[in-house]
């Protein structure tokens, strides 16, 4: 069973920057999609970026492009979610999903392509 293992969360203020780290545990050797969502109470997962492991092919959302970003180190199994100039809005439960053996779609990634999610990590944005 793969696990996904988050950190890097926490309270930044408005302006800040913050990168998020997920370790891929048991995870198939080769191309894997890995992927960042997040979440607040009440609304649909909102998905932000996506990566193929080893190919590291990546996309990013359309409106969140020249302020996150993703990355990987493959011989950490471990994907970044990099979040520069930081809104009150960004606030919400980041989210790290996997679907083992695939490439990634194109375009910012869909809930329902990933069979594997992490436990979330709180990002907090205030003053």
């Amino acid at each position: 069973q793969v696990q996904l293992v988050e950190s890097g969360g926490g309270s930044v203020q408005p302006g800040g920057s913050l990168t998020l780290s997920c370790e891929a545990l048991r995870s198939a050797p080769g191309i894997n999609c890995m992927a960042w969502f997040r979440q607040v109470p009440g609304n649909q997962r909102e998905g932000l970026a996506s990566i193929a492991t080893t190919a590291g092919l990546a996309a990013v959302a359309d409106s969140l492009k020249g302020r996150f970003a993703i990355s990987q180190d493959s011989a950490k199994n471990t994907v970044y979610l990099h979040m520069n100039n930081l809104d009150p809005e960004d606030t919400a439960t980041y989210i790290c999903a996997s679907r083992q053996g695939s490439y990634c779609r194109r375009g910012a990634p869909e809930q329902t392509f990933f069979t594997y999610w992490g436990q979330g990590t709180q990002v907090t944005v205030s003053a």
